[in-house]
């Protein structure tokens, strides 16, 4: 990206050899993560100072990250969110030598062994959008998320013209009204709850990044609108909780209840039937259900 090369002077660059195997990730569909010539692009921030983050897996089974900014502790956050998103540092040997026998993913993990968590730099990131994300369709939810981008999703100067942007900040969502996110095709209930979990993000009384996974998950529980998924959601894409199971899912339990039923197309697992069954899976939890979800 030449534009970030020139206007952002201060570059920082780190090569690591995560854990075999590991595949780059493709972008996604809301527009933030973006994949050129195999070369994946995202703008971040550090507080209000902007971040280009460029990865690139090379032939060695290397990641080379690249990140522009005006300076070495912004630049140097940039590098530490996304090694953080694109799991660079999980070990998935345990769990695949653990399971892929299985008979419930175990075919699934033989063809895809490098199959990480799919992950978001920030917590709240991963929040606001698993908002956005409940009870509808991925692909209607991917719009509205675009859309949010696209109208309050942070921008930086010194790379005019170029298609990156950022996800919103909490206190950009918590200033927003209700209206204005309806009007993204978000529900009403949802942009209240949207607005409210930002508030409490914003203000500090819920701390995403803090130690204590569960204080902070009975905090946002207390939120009207945010339920058990959209916590387990933020859990397993925005903070690392890679046992943790959105058990609520539509296409879960669908699985699980195909799977219970062997081989129902039409069977579906209730959530204490869907946390029954990947219990056993323990800390690997969430990239089971990953699986699970895997055609």
């Amino acid at each position: 990206m030449s534009a970030a090369d020139t206007a952002l002077p201060l570059q920082l660059r780190v090569e690591l050899t995560p854990p075999p195997p590991y595949r780059l990730p493709h972008g996604g569909a809301d527009g933030l993560l973006r994949k050129r010539g195999g070369i994946l692009h995202r703008l971040l921030h550090h507080q209000d100072e902007p971040v280009v983050v460029r990865a690139a897996q090379t032939a060695r089974d290397r990641v080379l990250i690249g990140a522009w900014s005006s300076t070495r502790e912004a630049a140097g956050h940039g590098i530490e969110r996304m090694r953080f998103a694109l799991g660079l540092d999980v070990d998935v040997r345990p769990f695949y030598r653990a399971f892929r026998d299985d008979p419930a993913i175990g075919g699934s993990l033989r063809r895809r062994p490098w199959l990480r968590p799919a992950r978001r730099p920030e917590p709240f990131e991963a929040l606001a959008f698993a908002i956005c994300e409940q009870l509808i369709e991925y692909e209607r939810a991917a719009a509205i998320e675009r859309a949010l981008v696209r109208r309050l999703g942070r921008s930086c100067d010194a790379l005019a013209g170029t298609p990156l942007r950022d996800a919103p900040c909490a206190e950009v969502l918590a200033g927003a009204s209700p209206a204005l996110l309806q009007s993204f095709d978000l529900a009403g209930s949802r942009a209240v709850a949207l607005r409210r979990a930002a508030a409490e993000v914003a203000r500090g009384r819920v701390d995403l990044h803090e130690d204590d996974h569960e204080r902070c998950w009975r905090r946002l529980r207390a939120i009207p609108g945010i339920g058990p998924w959209t916590v387990e959601m933020c859990a397993l894409h925005g903070q690392g909780r890679n046992d943790q199971v959105p058990a609520g899912d539509l296409g879960l339990r669908k699985g699980v209840g195909r799977l219970l039923s062997g081989g129902d197309p039409n069977a579906f697992a209730d959530e204490p039937q869907v946390r029954a069954f990947f219990a056993r899976y323990g800390q690997w939890a969430g990239l089971a259900a990953m699986h699970v979800l895997m055609p």
